[in-house]
């Protein structure tokens, strides 16, 4: 569900790829739906958002970092996570970091809103919505393995997003993921 406290399904589908005890960045985490969630599954989290009265009570369940990535220092040079959470965000500059944090082996799971959304509610700015196939075309460009990726509307709220799960190559971590229903063939 989305919006109610609850993790993205998106993530709850994926997170069986992501290494038992392993290191996660929830970038822009708000204030820490999926947090708790992947603490409660024994993954060692870090929490990055500018709103330091949200993430304050994720302290005790992550690792907490409190930065303007927008318009400050990027707050994780020289750090990698077994995987990167992005969910309903999007400021295309940092794209190159993300994908930088993404260790050999690791995973970025990525979902936000697309063009169409605007029909439905906020945001409703290009410069907020993806565009068709921009995901997929990041995903390629960071050279990371795209192992899943949808594209359309969701209900409850309803919502128009892309999303992906995509690999970054190396340490031997080469999953064989399953592929679901909106998936994209290997080589497709």
């Amino acid at each position: 569900m989305h919006g109610t406290g609850q993790p993205s399904d998106w993530l709850l589908r994926w997170a069986p790829l992501l290494p038992a005890g392993g290191t996660v960045l929830d970038l822009a985490c708000g204030s820490g739906r999926h947090v708790h969630w992947l603490a409660s599954q024994g993954f060692r989290v870090t929490a990055v958002d500018r709103d330091a009265a949200a993430v304050e009570p994720l302290r005790p369940v992550a690792e907490v970092i409190v930065a303007d990535i927008e318009g400050g220092p990027w707050p994780l040079a020289g750090r990698s996570f077994d995987a990167v959470l992005v969910t309903n965000y999007l400021w295309r500059p940092l794209w190159p970091a993300i994908g930088a944090v993404v260790a050999p082996g690791g995973w970025l799971l990525y979902e936000t809103f697309a063009a169409g959304h605007e029909r439905l509610g906020r945001p409703s700015r290009p410069d907020f919505l993806l565009q068709p196939g921009e995901l997929l075309r990041v995903g390629d460009g960071l050279g990371l393995r795209v192992v899943a990726y949808e594209s359309g509307q969701l209900a409850d709220p309803p919502r128009i997003v892309q999303r992906m799960v995509a690999q970054r190559p190396g340490a031997g971590r080469e999953a064989a993921a399953p592929l679901l229903a909106g998936s994209r063939p290997p080589g497709g």
